[in-house]
């Protein structure tokens, strides 16, 4: 057993726990091989009925994949680690959305990209009012992956799309209303939750027992954008994007005139793209857009790994984490530095492009 991985079974509950509190949980090379495990086990196991995922502290679920580790392997040109990361991970992800047993994901504080990978794709998603949700990867020069490219694609409207682009953080309300999360349950009724989960008293399903710690989180201020993202994250590409909101009236699309509350959101949503590598914006764009026609997560994660691919060797990526991560300066220099210089055609062309070892070999 890794030693950032706890497990037990009691009660018919499998209990999964990320234990690395001080990373905030981050999902290294070896967690993904135990989860893998773990579950591959519980998979046949009579004495599981259903797995609870949660993470240690009260910090985070899980703050992602560890980009630590990911920069090792970039900076070193071990990209064939890099892919074997990235394969490892997409097919637990794959597995916790078909398990034949109802996963509960507790997403109680940071989840974050590689944590949505475990988690928004569970059975029953449950946030609680210090939840904090998102696909974060342009920050870095990278772009969604697990599987959020699927997620951010069936959100509403245009919303996927922003959450994607700007790497915005959700709360619990606001993960409920773009489909990353089921239940609100304060993070106070947890450990009553896990008796309740244990004990299993009629109702005896687990939805319907989360159901009776449910309440309703407040309203979404995603769902309270969703005019003017609509309006401005539905131009074809990233430029036309920030001229949309840097002049929402400008969009073909505009419901009706926008209060200044909403120009200034917008404004701010221009500057904060033009601060983020352009090639992750341009690649992150067309894959959100193209994942609305795939027809399955698998479709989805396929796609992914063909861009993660081409990342790990690309500028972007190593400089987004340096800046970040390692030298933490915030001053990422990107390469090319604006959206008119990424080649044309180049997220068409990556995407079309087929690897030599894909997730799932046909």
């Amino acid at each position: 057993m890794s030693e950032h991985i706890s497990a037990s079974v009691a009660d018919g509950v499998g209990h999964v726990t990320l234990d690395r509190p001080q990373a905030l949980n981050a999902l290294s090379y070896e967690m993904i091989r135990e989860l893998t495990a773990i579950f591959e086990l519980w998979r046949s196991d009579s004495e599981v009925g259903l797995v609870v995922l949660d993470g240690a502290g009260d910090r985070g679920f899980c703050a992602g994949g560890d980009v630590r580790e990911l920069y090792g392997y970039a900076a070193a040109d071990d990209h064939a680690e890099a892919r074997r990361f990235f394969r490892a991970e997409y097919r637990l992800d794959a597995m916790i959305a078909r398990y034949p047993k109802p996963v509960v994901a507790i997403m109680d504080g940071i989840t974050m990209g590689g944590g949505i990978g475990l988690a928004g794709h569970a059975s029953i998603r449950v946030v609680t009012e210090r939840s904090r949700v998102a696909m974060p990867e342009t920050r870095i020069g990278f772009t969604p992956d697990v599987g959020g490219s699927w997620l951010l694609a069936t959100a509403p409207g245009e919303l996927g799309v922003h959450l994607a682009l700007n790497a915005r953080t959700m709360d619990a309300a606001d993960a409920m209303h773009a489909g990353f999360a089921d239940f609100f349950v304060p993070s106070d009724r947890l450990p009553h939750l896990m008796q309740a989960l244990a004990e299993r008293a009629d109702p005896g399903t687990p939805a319907e027992i989360v159901m009776l710690f449910d309440e309703t989180p407040g309203p979404s201020s995603l769902a309270l954008a969703r005019d003017w993202v609509d309006a401005c994250y539905s131009a074809p590409t990233v430029g036309e994007i920030i001229g949309r909101l840097r002049d929402p009236s400008s969009s073909p699309f505009p419901l009706h005139p926008f209060d200044p509350g909403a120009i200034a959101h917008a404004a701010a949503a221009a500057d904060e793209l033009e601060t983020l590598s352009p090639t992750a914006l341009t690649m992150t764009l067309e894959s959100v857009r193209r994942a609305r026609t795939l027809r399955s997560l698998e479709d989805a994660l396929e796609q992914e790994f063909r861009l993660v691919s081409w990342f790990i060797e690309q500028h972007d990526l190593r400089e987004g984490i340096r800046a970040q991560v390692i030298d933490k300066d915030r001053n990422p220099r990107w390469n090319p530095a604006t959206l008119g210089e990424v080649e044309a055609g180049l997220a068409a062309r990556v995407l079309g492009t087929p690897v030599d070892e894909p997730v799932w070999p046909s």
